[in-house]
């Protein structure tokens, strides 16, 4: 499908509908609530040790959409649409699976929010990459947090990290 740079828009049609109807807004941006959680992740402490790697791209993430309930209506295209919660807190006492992962990618990884209807973690690292980690492996949703958006609001099935 051909996109129009001319577009006024930044999101496709239906991502942009449910950002929209969920609060957000071109030049959302809350720096303070984004500052609160960087310094909550920062502050935790996991009983082995393990803390979170806090980040320009996951504090500009919070700042965008954090807080946002993101309910998509409609049937997804290859797997159900995604209900997304921005909240980093949900991965607070994920600091050891995150370092994990970020250490398998060569990068750090720090959580976004949630899938709320599986219970998949999102995360970000430092490039701006997206992923869901839930109970059947870590998952790629794409390069940036709008290309992970339109996959997760149009149901397409995201691609599986394999170890090595």
């Amino acid at each position: 499908m051909h996109t129009d740079r001319t577009s006024t828009t930044r999101f496709p049609v239906p991502v942009d509908a449910a950002l929209r109807a969920a609060g957000w807004q071109p030049g959302r941006w809350d720096i303070k609530q984004a500052e609160v959680w960087a310094d909550a992740l920062r502050e935790h402490t996991s009983p082995a040790g393990h803390r979170h790697a806090v980040f320009p791209a996951a504090v500009e993430a919070w700042a965008e959409f954090g807080g946002l309930h993101i309910a998509p209506t409609g049937p997804g295209r290859q797997v159900a649409p995604a209900t997304v919660h921005f909240d980093p807190l949900h991965g607070l006492h994920m600091a050891r699976t995150l370092g994990d992962l970020g250490r398998a990618l060569d990068t750090e990884v720090c959580p976004l929010g949630t899938e709320t209807d599986t219970h998949s973690l999102l995360a970000i690292d430092t490039e701006g990459r997206i992923y869901a980690l839930d109970h059947t492996g870590d998952w790629y949703l794409g390069p940036d947090i709008d290309q992970a958006l339109a996959g997760l609001v149009a149901g397409i099935e995201p691609v599986r990290l394999t170890a090595g």
